[in-house]
């Protein structure tokens, strides 16, 4: 990602604080199963989770800040479904009805970062205990356990574990599946793993598999994700 980005986890579990200066130009965001809260010039919006990587043009001397929830645990603490608003950009007004959006803008104006980390502590604190199947349904697809299996661990059916899906992460588990086997290979792929190897051991069949996939959810070969002629 262009520009002065950095992250660090939140003192919230499967939350993460980043912040990012624009340095203009365009960018890419690659789907990653999360929804995210982010302000910038004075007010708040949410990003749904995406299902193709989505490009947008910075403005030079932009300024960000954002909580990125793991995949599941965004709808618990912005309270809407995860499918509503997948692959959409909406202003948090347009989520929460009333004042309330406003007034979260203005409460964290002075440290972004900090102030909507302590909003998030503090969501959680009055929630109370999350579902904890989102998480340990996210968990086993980034191990590439089958679906049907993991819906047989739930005691759900396929059809009750997609429903499941569809509101915890915006889409159903197959679609998740796809996009967290993106994430682990480009992980792989960046360490300077050869693409064949990244293929095998991400689970793909074969490296055109891989290709096929990385065109398909982020629009460009990998080599270009990678910024490089690696292969």
């Amino acid at each position: 990602m262009d520009g002065d980005y950095r992250e660090r986890p939140a003192r919230v579990p499967g939350v993460t604080v980043w912040t990012r200066g624009d340095a203009g130009g365009r960018y890419r965001v690659l789907p990653d199963g999360c929804m995210d809260l982010i302000w910038h010039d004075g007010g708040l919006l949410v990003a749904g989770p995406d299902t193709v990587a989505q490009v947008a043009d910075g403005r030079p001397g932009g300024a960000y800040a954002g909580l990125r929830f793991a995949p599941g645990a965004g709808p618990g603490a912005l309270g809407v479904p995860a499918r509503e608003l997948r692959d959409h950009r909406v202003a948090l007004d347009a989520v929460w009805a009333g004042p309330a959006a406003r007034l979260l803008a203005e409460r964290v104006a002075a440290d972004p970062a900090a102030g909507l980390e302590a909003w998030a502590v503090a969501r959680t604190r009055a929630a109370g205990p999350a579902d904890p199947l989102p998480a340990a349904v996210a968990t086993a697809l980034a191990e590439g356990r089958p679906v049907a299996e993991i819906a047989a661990g739930t005691g759900l059916g396929e059809r009750q574990l997609r429903r499941r899906c569809e509101a915890a992460f915006g889409y159903g588990p197959k679609t998740l599946a796809r996009v967290l086997r993106l994430q682990r290979a480009l992980a792989l792929a960046r360490s300077g793993a050869p693409f064949a190897s990244v293929a095998a051991a991400s689970g793909y069949a074969d490296q055109p598999h891989l290709s096929r996939e990385v065109r398909a959810l982020a629009g460009v070969p990998l080599t270009e994700l990678l910024g490089g002629h690696r292969e």
